[in-house]
């Protein structure tokens, strides 16, 4: 128990609290100090005419000051050691100005320092230094702001009683003159004791003093000050009961006062004497039996230390005997000893003893010579209350280093508390700094084991405990220790079976075959359209289809097993032999249950190896982070970095110890948008995954990026890393849900093996700072940003763990302290509104997408056809009764390839046929198909259009035969192409031919006629058929030629006819219909032209009676075709 209690004391004891409340003065502040001089400037009238202009030129300024001390050498500061530290001040520093020191004994009583101010404010004195004493203190402080230049500042290494300390912030202040730059004073002692006895709630203190004693320092009531100091500190304590105890006034030796004044009412006695007087203390104490049993604790206050052999052993004494020194010691072992840092330092220097208060008056003129450097520069008058406010609030460079001045005008100083160890050597146990005024350090170790109380248990002579039978407490020990023996066996062998048991039956063990695995079914190469347009509805308007990261996770197999939904993890199929460890290792595995963890649900370990955890449907952190369609607040941000941080302070906590491999995508996200964390554990089977193959590749570098520097540096690091290099991970996945910026970001490009060599090799491969991401204009506030940067620091004990990440995000996030529903139903709330924003946005790509892919498909097909399969109408074969036909080819197309590139070819035909299409899309026509330099239309189909189709055809031959006249071939400019055109007119059939890329084909004799007039024709001439002819001649405005009788391949002899033009036909035009019919353009007013050829014709509009009327352009004669202006490939 005793041990335990000491362990707890050096493990915890940085983590107490303690309540700087009960303290009667706040801490004071030491920067932008406000001073209220007002006073000052009022109480300026006494001051000495003649020396206003004495430091107008800082070059022959003369600085007077008064040195004000006892001349007796019994005094650690006094006037011949002063004197030769202000000579050490001169040659150290180089005195810019003339400095004139005057020096006054007061020995060390009021009435002379008091009287010494007289002739200095006469001579023009600009600064005291002195006195020591805290009487003469008193009584030139509250002087010195009456006089000289507007007041006279007093530097003092003295000062230490609690009236200096109170609040000098204005001149209504007595002492606001008084600069305190010695390393102590009495109440900060009592501040320092005042929070011990709060935390242990000690309600009574005995106090031990004697005049005289330590009066070195501050004269000879210097103990009685000390105690007095700490008793007016902790009088706010409820009920304070203390006993005074001046030895001199109550003629008492330390064994009789013991007795009688502390006896067995206080267990708590504060002391303050020489270290020979406190030996002959604690041997009285010993031969009381007060010091070994614990129930008394003696808290000793020592200003200085006289000699370096009795600062190392205070109990020994070398001329007295080895019984009396053992008691000593073990009398000291009990006695807490409070002074300075600075004594301290000192002792282990081996100097002489109460150097640090010349050091004091050292600084003092360094502060001093700050502040007169500071106010000559600016051209300020060198009043009294000008330099006193420059010489508040400021750092100055000391004797010893950096010294710096609280706005109080006292030096920011530090205690400490010692305490002797088993080795008899004093240890610092506790430290206290005056900047904050709280304890920054604790490792005390009570002699008894446990907390020591104001109140002894027993007393020193068991006279507070009753007598009792020590064979019966003896014979009832043993049975219980016996009892209590036999108990804790069976539960140690109860515990042990039952764990042994648990581990060999191996619930985590999954068998292969029960894992269901849900195969994805790819779509086939071509689906009915209907059946596609529907797939693509369930995925958009389903909930995953609109997660926010896809909900899945990717790169990883999906299976149900015990009708849970799985994530499998497949590792090496490698035959693996468990140890007890790992036997262990798998069962805490299993038994892990935490909100932010993902639960493992068991491994296969017989080939096919694998690792079943639980699936988490919105994939990792990454995914959401680099996803820019998810829109994540500070709210949510701070949401998922406590998820990370309750889940990493519950794994810290558990047996697992550590994570190891902490990244981003390690980090899932589950369909209630609560991140748990992965793969953390089970390094045996892991170390069999598929990225450990050894190959350093770019997601091997991807991968460090969150390893910590001191990890990265081992040549073996642990598999489960350590806690520390948890928490440098954590910081950089914090960066990266702040910046969303991706891992590790830098202002400027790095590879990520680059980064992580600087990484690895520390400050000195990146100008003396470790590298970092960097923050840039990330919004987050600056307590995150510095607890991010406290994460990642370069050295690892810097670094908080997560039980104090958890503390301090939830004092920086208080927006989400409600409970877990609210939280969640917060996160839904968010994840509602993103998602509306994210169906708009779905829809009008998709609406966006779906008109592309219409668009494309009445390119493919014909655009009644192509809406019958976007309706869903399944696209049947149909007969035509008259369609007309269009084949053409290039004469000399051979020989013309043969003699060029592919590419040219290419070029050429791409050229040719642009041209063409542009010209059929001015007649009702539809183009078949191309096939080399063959090209197919049709009209009729698949909208019929009456008989018109034999016209359309007709009048797009001529068009093209005119457009290709003028064609120039790109790589051939020179030669002219022949296009050879065949038509026939008959019934076919017409239908979609296919699943993968679909075709809609015309079947039927009509096909081949067609071809056959094409290839039986000539250049430049348009072949048609008698059908077509006769269809034609129904017009009556086409020029056809009779060519004859022409052998067609497959029909024998056939008459056939060249289409060589149309021409107007003069005949009265009928009036419009309506409506226009099918295949005929809509009807418009009469055209300018075509009224002009009437004219010539000798057909007024008058006579015909059609000013009221529309006309049928398509009833007109071929006037012209329009066709694209003459087309050169090269423009």
């Amino acid at each position: 128990m005793f041990l335990f209690r000491i362990f707890f004391v050096v493990a915890f004891g940085f983590a107490y609290e303690w309540d700087t409340s009960v303290l009667q003065i706040r801490p004071w502040g030491v920067d932008n100090c406000q001073t209220d001089d007002s006073d000052c400037q009022q109480q300026a009238e006494t001051e000495i005419a003649h020396c206003y202009d004495s430091c107008t030129d800082p070059e022959n300024c003369v600085i007077k000051v008064a040195v004000i001390l006892p001349d007796q050498e019994f005094y650690l500061v006094n006037l011949k050691k002063a004197e030769a530290t202000i000579e050490e001040f001169k040659a150290d520093v180089g005195i810019k100005y003339n400095f004139e020191f005057k020096f006054y004994n007061d020995s060390c009583m009021q009435e002379f320092a008091t009287v010494h101010l007289i002739p200095a404010s006469e001579n023009c004195t600009r600064l005291i230094l002195g006195p020591i004493c805290d009487y003469c203190l008193a009584s030139v402080s509250r002087v010195a702001k009456y006089i000289g230049y507007h007041g006279m500042p007093v530097i003092t290494p003295g000062g230490f009683t609690h009236d200096f300390v109170e609040n000098k912030t204005g001149c209504s202040n007595e002492y606001y003159m008084t600069i305190n730059t010695g390393p102590i004073d009495y109440r900060s002692f009592g501040e320092f004791f005042h929070l011990i006895m709060a935390r242990y709630k000690w309600k009574k203190i005995a106090l031990m003093y004697e005049k005289n004693q330590q009066n070195e320092v501050g004269g000879e009531n210097s103990c009685k000050f000390i105690l007095g100091s700490v008793v007016e500190e902790v009088k706010s304590v409820e009920n304070l009961k203390y006993v005074d105890g001046d030895l001199v006034l109550l003629n008492k030796d330390y064994s009789n006062y013991l007795k009688e004044n502390v006896g067995v009412s206080y267990g708590i006695i504060l002391t303050c004497t020489t270290v020979a007087n406190l030996r002959e203390f604690a041997i009285a104490a010993q031969k009381l039996n007060m010091m070994e049993s614990g129930e008394y604790t003696v808290f000793n206050f020592q200003t200085y230390y006289n000699t370096t052999e009795q600062a190392l052993k205070p109990w020994y004494d070398a001329n007295d005997t080895n019984e009396r020194n053992e008691m000593a010691r073990k009398g000291f072992r009990s006695i807490f000893t409070f002074t300075s840092s600075e004594a301290i330092n000192f002792r282990n220097r081996r100097v002489e003893g109460g150097s640090i208060f010349l050091d004091g008056l050292y600084d003092g003129m360094m502060l001093y010579t700050s502040a007169l450097n500071q106010t000559l520069s600016a051209s300020e008058n060198l009043t009294g209350y000008n330099m006193v406010k420059k010489m508040m609030g400021t750092t100055f460079a000391g004797k010893h280093g950096n010294v710096t001045m609280n706005c109080n005008g006292q030096r920011v100083a530090t205690y400490v508390m010692l305490q002797l160890n088993g080795s008899d050597k004093y240890d610092v146990v506790a430290e206290f700094t005056t900047l904050n005024k709280n304890i920054t350090s604790w490792n005390v170790q009570w002699i008894s084991g446990k907390d020591p109380l104001d109140t002894p248990v027993c007393g020193y002579d068991m006279s507070l405990c009753p007598k009792f039978d020590a064979v019966k407490v003896l014979l009832i020990s043993l049975i219980l220790v016996f009892c209590l023996a036999i108990l804790i066996v069976g539960i140690i062998l109860y515990r042990h079976f039952k764990l042994k048991k648990a581990i060999y039956s191996m619930a985590w063990k999954i068998d292969y075959d029960d894992i269901v695995f849900v195969p994805i079914k790819p779509r086939s190469s071509f689906q009915s359209t209907s059946s596609a347009r529907r797939g693509s509805q369930i995925t958009f308007l389903g909930t995953d289809g609109l997660s926010m990261a896809g909900d899945r996770q990717l790169y990883t197999e999906v299976g149900f097993y015990k009708a849970i939904r799985v994530a499998v993890k497949k590792i090496q199929d490698v035959k693996i032999e468990l140890t007890r460890e790992q036997l262990i290792e798998l069962k805490v595995m299993k038994d892990l249950s935490h909100d932010n963890l993902v639960k493992f649900h068991g491994a296969c370990l017989d080939i096919p190896n694998c690792i079943l955890s639980e699936y988490c449907a919105k994939g990792s952190l990454q995914d959401i982070l680099e996803n820019d369609n998810v829109k994540i607040d500070t709210t949510f941000k701070m949401s998922l970095i406590m998820d990370i941080v309750r889940g990493m302070n519950y794994l810290h906590n558990s047996d697992i110890k550590s994570h190891g491999a902490l990244k981003s995508t390690n980090c899932l996200v589950d369909s209630r948008f609560v991140l748990k964390i992965s793969d953390f554990g089970l390094h045996f089977l892991r170390k069999h995954g598929p990225h450990n193959d050894g190959t350093k590749d770019h997601s091997y570098w991807e991968r460090q990026l969150w390893t910590a520097p001191e990890l990265l540096r081992e040549e073996n690091p642990p598999p489960c890393g350590t806690p520390k290099g948890d928490t440098y991970s954590f910081a950089l996945i914090m960066h990266e849900i702040i910046v969303r910026q991706g891992v590790f970001h830098l202002d400027e490009f790095k590879t990520a093996e680059e980064k992580v060599d600087a990484v690895r090799w520390g400050p000195d491969a990146n100008g003396g700072q470790p590298l970092r991401p960097s923050l840039g204009e990330a919004l987050c506030e600056e307590e995150v940003a510095s607890l991010m940067k406290k994460c990642w620091s370069e050295d690892a004990a810097d670094r908080p763990d997560f039980n104090t990440l958890k503390t301090k995000l939830k004092h920086i996030n208080k927006e989400s302290d409600g409970n877990l529903l609210d939280n969640l139903l917060a996160r839904m709330e968010q994840y509602a509104n993103n998602l509306e924003s994210l169906v708009e946005e779905r829809t009008a790509d998709y609406l966006e997408e779906k008109r592309k892919c219409e668009e494309l498909l009445y390119q493919l097909l014909p655009k009644s056809v192509a809406q019958q399969l976007i309706t869903g109408e399944s696209v049947i074969a149909e007969t035509f009764e008259n369609v007309t036909i269009h084949f053409s080819d290039i004469v000399g197309f051979t020989q013309l390839s043969a003699d060029s590139t592919p590419l040219q070819v290419v070029e050429f035909l791409n050229d040719l046929y642009t041209c063409f299409d542009s010209i059929i899309e001015n007649f009702d026509v539809y183009k078949v198909e191309t096939i080399g330099d063959s090209y197919m239309v049709v009209s009729g189909l698949p909208v019929r259009n009456g008989n018109n189709h034999a016209r359309e055809i007709a009048r797009m031959s001529l068009a093209l035969l005119k457009a290709v006249k003028t064609f120039k071939i790109r790589h051939r400019p020179d030669e002219s192409l022949k296009l050879r055109i065949g038509i026939h007119t008959g019934p076919c059939v017409a239908g979609v031919v296919g699943l993968k890329m679909p075709r809609y084909c015309l079947f039927g004799d009509t096909v081949n006629t067609a071809s056959r007039m094409e290839t039986n024709g000539s250049p430049l001439r348009v072949h048609i058929s008698p059908a077509t002819k006769e269809f034609l001649d129904r017009f009556g405005t086409f020029e056809i030629e009779r060519r004859g009788e022409v052998e067609l391949k497959g029909k024998g002899k056939m008459v056939t006819y060249w289409l060589n033009g149309e021409c107007e036909k003069k005949t009265t035009i009928k009036a419009p219909q309506t409506e226009p019919k099918p295949g005929k353009l809509p009807s418009t007013p009469l055209p300018n032209s075509v009224r002009k050829q009437m004219a010539n014709s000798g057909k007024a509009l008058n006579e015909m009676n059609l000013q009221d009327h529309q006309i049928d352009e398509a009833a007109l004669p071929l006037l012209s075709i329009t066709s694209p202006p003459e087309y050169n490939s090269n423009a």
